[in-house]
């Protein structure tokens, strides 16, 4: 059995040594007893106390009781819906007076890990970038340089709803959408895969922005002439096209 050397002060050590012989075992043992205790669960870790917190004050667990408590009198007599009746909000108070720490987790039950700033405004300079695509695409197929293959590989694809991260992106632009802004997306979040890539696409989406950034700083060294200053023009949409692939498998 591999051994472990740990230098304590006199103080410790005595307590350690008054302790063990309380308890009838050498030092030893009642140290390795601790450690055991502190390193080995007997229980698989929940997956629900990932986002609660150890502890939580005196003044927050007396605010959130107070809140539980007037809900069990405001709640009507048949209440039964994700607030629960009376009884569960009664029950609540109780658990956060008491100090059940194990027990905090269904505070937090419906609170999920914040998106980033970075991240939401990723999402964002995404939209923004398809918005212009489709813009352009519309008025490429006004003209006989229609590319069905071209059209095809520039669709935006959502998000991958299996990753974590990304998962989080489809939410956001399901709400951004749902709040009336790039509401063009409406169709395609409503449609079979329901916003889904079904595989991941930040890498794929943060190449296409480094190209569409690079587009726009030259639109923007170019004379303007009316809408056409705007529009991505071909080469534009097969520099994104390109940008797609990365580039090892170019």
């Amino acid at each position: 059995m591999p051994t472990i050397t740990v230098r304590l002060d006199d103080e410790t050590r005595d307590a350690l040594q008054s302790q063990a012989e309380g308890e009838g075992v050498t030092v030893s043992d009642f140290v390795r007893d601790l450690i055991r205790t502190a390193v080995v669960p007997i229980r698989e870790e929940d997956e629900r106390d990932g986002y609660t917190p150890d502890s939580m004050t005196a003044k927050e667990r007396h605010v959130l009781s107070l809140l539980h408590r007037i809900l069990a009198r405001v709640l009507p007599a048949d209440a039964n819906d994700v607030d629960g009746d009376a009884e569960y909000q009664l029950e609540r108070a109780k658990v956060l007076e008491a100090g059940f720490t194990q027990e905090y987790w269904t505070e937090y039950a419906g609170i999920a890990p914040e998106l980033s700033k970075r991240d939401a405004k990723f999402v964002m300079d995404v939209l923004d970038m398809f918005r212009m695509i489709d813009y352009s695409v519309a008025e490429l197929q006004k003209t006989d340089q229609f590319d069905e293959e071209l059209v095809n590989a520039l669709r935006f694809r959502g998000f991958d709803h299996n990753d974590p991260l990304e998962s989080k992106m489809a939410n956001y632009v399901e709400f951004l959408v749902g709040d009336g802004r790039w509401e063009e997306r409406a169709d395609f979040l409503n449609g079979p895969e329901r916003g889904n890539s079904h595989h991941p696409m930040i890498d794929t989406y943060s190449r296409m922005l480094a190209e569409y950034r690079r587009i726009r700083e030259e639109q923007a060294r170019r004379p303007a002439k009316g809408r056409v200053h705007r529009r991505l023009r071909d080469e534009d949409l097969l520099a994104l096209r390109a940008a797609r692939i990365h580039p090892d498998n170019r």
